[in-house]
């Protein structure tokens, strides 16, 4: 049994203990604390002050090479595209920014910018799924030809596609009745598969697609990206070329999606990494090439390169109309 003794004992231990760490703090050890205080607070300046600088370089840096990039980039595209019609699909919402900058070197390269569309939830949801197959066997009727034992997700692609491009063949400056019937179909019905941003000025002999940003910890599914690499197949095999445009590469990029389906990512090219400026000067590089027939995937991952080669398309028939 612990006697009163033993906690008389246990308490003087503890304030002797306290004592002796007073006396030496305020003694001997005191100059020693403080000295070694005050050089780690003077090494963590130094520290941040060089962490400061080095960020400040690497900003300087980036905007010098971007500097560089858009003073090149008129002499890189100049007459790229020019006679070229390019319509621009997004896939989903896209920030304003990001169309802006990819007309912006459309326009640079000459083409021509026909005119916006926009996927609506209604094209992927699967709640939707009977209402788009209904759809599909309307549109069907005006595809001529129509795909053979297309999908559903094929035949709204190609309807879509043929929209956008399909001229009439006595004036190619002008839709063909199918197309008008085809983009009034998609644009009007009740729950309407795309919205268009402002009106189609021309029908389109080329198309860039453009995929919505990846939302953080919500990759879209894989009947989304079929859905969505269905729109990018169609866009090549109805017009003279596409390019597929993403965001950085990342799990659930559409760009990572193309490259692992080898029969499509050898017919559709892509540019990853849009929101850097040297992507946005490849997207009309990387056009050009696809409409001669060279097919390529520009960025900075995996099973890409850096920079288009510098090709300028034959002038497609009706253009000088």
């Amino acid at each position: 049994m612990i006697d009163f003794r033993y906690h008389i004992v246990s308490l003087i231990s503890v304030f002797l203990a306290l004592a002796v760490g007073i006396v030496l703090g305020a003694g001997p050890l005191e100059q020693t604390i403080g000295q070694s205080l005050t050089g780690q607070v003077a090494q963590l300046r130094q520290e941040k002050d060089t962490l400061r600088s080095e960020r400040d370089s690497a900003v300087q840096a980036r905007d010098d090479e971007r500097s560089f990039v858009v003073e090149a980039a008129p002499e890189l595209l100049a007459d790229r595209l020019t006679g070229h019609r390019v319509a621009i699909i997004s896939l989903g919402p896209v920030p304003e920014a990001t169309l802006r900058a990819v007309d912006v070197r459309l326009m640079q390269a000459g083409a021509d910018i026909t005119g916006h569309i926009t996927l609506t939830e209604t094209w992927t949801d699967p709640g939707s799924a009977a209402y788009r197959r209904q759809l599909s066997g309307l549109l069907s009727q005006h595809l001529n030809p129509a795909p053979q034992d297309a999908t559903t997700d094929v035949t709204l692609a190609t309807s879509l596609v043929r929209a956008l491009t399909g001229a009439d063949s006595a004036n190619p400056t002008t839709f063909s009745d199918s197309a008008k019937s085809l983009l009034g179909i998609l644009t009007t019905s009740d729950n309407a598969l795309v919205t268009k941003n402002g009106d189609l000025t021309l029908p389109a002999d080329s198309v860039v697609v453009v995929a919505p940003p990846v939302k953080p910890r919500a990759a879209p599914s894989d009947g989304v990206q079929t859905a969505r690499l269905a729109v990018v197949a169609a866009a090549q095999q109805e017009s003279d070329g596409a390019v597929l445009v993403d965001g950085a590469r990342a799990k659930g990029s559409l760009v990572d999606a193309l490259l692992a389906d080898p029969t499509l990512s050898s017919t559709v090219a892509s540019v990853s990494g849009i929101s850097a400026t040297s992507a946005q000067v490849a997207v009309p590089m990387a056009l050009a090439a696809q409409i001669a027939g060279k097919v390529g995937h520009y960025g900075h991952g995996d099973g890409e390169t850096v920079l288009p080669p510098r090709v300028t398309p034959p002038v497609p028939d009706g253009a000088e109309g």
